[in-house]
């Protein structure tokens, strides 16, 4: 099951499940109540029928002097159930009853409502992931029509994608015209990757690389777009294991990213040592720090809000630990740490 119909599945299931839980909830407490109350009524009934019969070894009474004492009421002690009746004048009967024992009485009566809830709670739950299958259903067949839609979409612009390389490449001459309109191609082209990556989990093909290759290759390709920023630049040649293609798409929309969003007179700053990467880069602030890596969400109207969530998603394959800061002057560092 998808990350997306877990999270709803999860959610349908789990107010379901808590509002029939609080209702059952309200329900056995009220049982219970009630449950006492109806045995302290039936303890009454025996305690005043005793008096008529004496044949039950639990009760024991008990002749006193009468000083107003409320009759035919049951009371409680510290240790027993009691009532009094009335004998003669000045005498009156004491029918006692040990609450340990209508404590047990009433713990067994408890215990069979405790079943009785445990079993509701089961059907509760039942009923709750069958409720959330069928709620997930339209959600399901929505996403499963967007899917395909989106691949196929994906697959017919690759196409003339594909053919305006190859034209370009066969074009001898270079004028500023030509280095846009093959800049404005590579962004498509890195576009429909991200979709396609969105959209496919990616096989890992692990492979020595060297990094310093792999981080020119990408600045090279913003460096002529953002010309406007301060370009600072201190990798180290070295070779690291890792998926030379996926860790270039995380790359790129990391710097997509901080080209995109920086001020127009700032700077990035690149730094590859010690397998720690740092992108450091001016801002005009970010507004949840917390929630730019989740899916679909951007703070401008510009973009798809997926390029940043693609990025986690590749980092979690390849096993690299990242990590956000972002400091009063709104400059912003991504630190990516290999293993």
């Amino acid at each position: 099951m998808p990350s997306y119909q877990k999270e709803s599945f999860v959610k349908s299931f789990g107010l379901f499940f808590i509002v029939i839980e609080m209702l059952l909830a309200v329900i056995f407490y009220n049982d219970a109540k009630l449950e006492k109350e109806h045995s302290e009524e039936r303890l009454f009934l025996k305690l005043k029928n005793y008096s008529y019969t004496f044949d039950d070894n639990d009760f024991n009474i008990d002749i006193i002097e009468y000083d107003n004492q409320k009759l035919y009421e049951l009371k409680q002690d510290t240790k027993n159930y009691f009532i009094y009746l009335r004998l003669e004048k000045n005498t009156i009967l004491k029918v006692i009853y040990s609450k340990n024992l209508f404590i047990k009485e009433l713990n067994y009566l408890y215990n069979a409502l405790w079943i009785k809830f445990l079993l509701f709670t089961l059907i509760n739950m039942i009923l709750s992931i069958l409720f959330s299958f069928y709620s997930l259903y339209p959600l399901q067949k929505s996403f499963t029509i967007l899917k395909e839609f989106m691949k196929d979409i994906i697959h017919d612009i690759n196409t003339p994608i594909t053919a305006i390389k190859i034209n370009l490449s066969l074009i001898d001459k270079q004028n500023e015209e030509l280095e846009f309109i093959s800049h404005s191609v590579n962004t498509l082209e890195m576009l429909h990757k991200n979709l396609d990556n969105y959209l496919n989990n990616s096989i890992i093909h692990l492979a020595q690389c060297s990094i310093k290759a792999l981080l020119e290759e990408q600045i090279a390709f913003f460096q002529n777009m953002y010309d406007n920023l301060d370009w600072t630049i201190d990798i180290e040649d070295v070779y690291i294991l890792s998926d030379h293609y996926l860790l270039g798409r995380a790359v790129y929309n990391l710097l997509n990213n901080a080209c995109k969003h920086n001020t127009s007179s700032g700077f990035i700053s690149i730094i590859y040592k010690d397998k720690e990467l740092q992108i450091i880069n001016s801002s005009y602030g970010i507004k949840n720090p917390n929630k730019i890596f989740e899916r679909f969400y951007k703070e401008s109207d510009r973009g798809l809000g997926i390029g940043l969530h693609i990025v986690s998603k590749l980092l979690k394959q390849l096993n690299i630990k990242y990590k956000l800061d972002i400091d009063s002057e709104n400059r912003v560092s991504l630190i990516l740490t290999f293993g």
